[in-house]
């Protein structure tokens, strides 16, 4: 009976913390928003100095508390995953630790130095954002339009750097010995770039009205270049969201089981189909 008690534990546990699904899961991913927020803010006023030599302790107490949480939380997720290991060492499992560890490390280092450096590990918290992705569902549809259309950019990319090159090449051969600034090939490439892209440093600018009559074409056909990208992946995004619907509105409904804690087992079943387990 203890037994599969613990398991039921840790059946519902893992429910929560790894499935957004349900009511429970979904306060969860909340709080721990929550959390993540309060944990960088408090990194942000702690590296202000007038602010942390007013409220020192203050924050310092409430970095305590969350730390202890995310403590928390890293131990009930090695605890309840049917596969330890492999969370520990996979990319989320990783940030989880050193996000927490620092503030550890800071009863066991001191000096000044130890505390600087101590602070800049701490800012490894800030990965923790990363997990916000996880809670998101259209991330995934995001990721899967840029992997789909990376061949698409790469291809436009490519033709921006040439294009890049040719027009530099061409700036160099009408402004050199204007003392404009097109010292060279790969200077006038470097102004082309910054055209381009609409940055405008403004540190190379030419002075033949040949030569601003083709900086201002870049400038036009720089703002076209910069939504082609743009319209690349929301082509992609569009189309990875439907074929993400179709797909969900396929995928039935699931529990875990109590025993052995898997966790695809369809509603209907009264059986776990791995340790034979009955299911509630």
């Amino acid at each position: 009976m203890k037994k599969f008690f613990d398991k039921h534990w840790k059946a519902r546990i893992y429910k929560i913390i790894y499935h957004s699904d349900t009511p429970a899961g979904k306060l969860f991913d909340v709080v721990l928003l929550v959390v993540i927020i309060a944990s960088i803010l408090l990194v942000m006023l702690e590296s202000v100095n007038s602010i942390d030599l007013e409220y020192h302790d203050l924050l310092n107490t409430a970095e305590w508390i969350i730390t202890i949480l995310f403590t928390i939380e890293y131990i009930l997720r090695i605890v309840t995953n049917s596969s330890p290991k492999k969370y520990i060492l996979s990319f989320y499992g990783i940030i989880d630790l050193l996000s927490t560890i620092p503030k550890y490390l800071s009863l066991f280092l001191v000096g000044s130095h130890s505390l600087i450096a101590l602070r800049a590990l701490r800012l490894m918290r800030v990965f923790r954002i990363l997990k916000l992705a996880r809670f998101m569902g259209e991330s995934n549809n995001f990721i899967k339009a840029l992997k789909a259309s990376k061949v698409k950019i790469s291809v436009f990319v490519s033709f921006v750097i040439i294009l890049c090159v040719i027009l530099g090449t061409v700036m160099y051969l009408i402004e050199s010995g204007q003392e404009s600034g097109f010292t060279s090939i790969p200077r006038s490439v470097y102004w082309a770039i910054v055209t381009l892209t609409t940055v405008g440093y403004g540190d190379i600018a030419p002075v033949t009205p040949l030569g601003q009559l083709i900086a201002s074409m870049i400038m036009i056909i720089g703002y076209g270049i910069i939504a082609v990208p743009t319209g690349i992946v929301s082509a992609e995004f569009a189309s990875q969201k439907n074929e993400f619907k179709k797909e969900e509105d396929l995928i039935p409904e699931t529990k875990t089981c109590p025993e052995c804690l898997t966790n695809d087992i369809r509603v209907e079943a009264k059986y776990c189909y791995v340790c034979g387990a009955e299911i509630a």
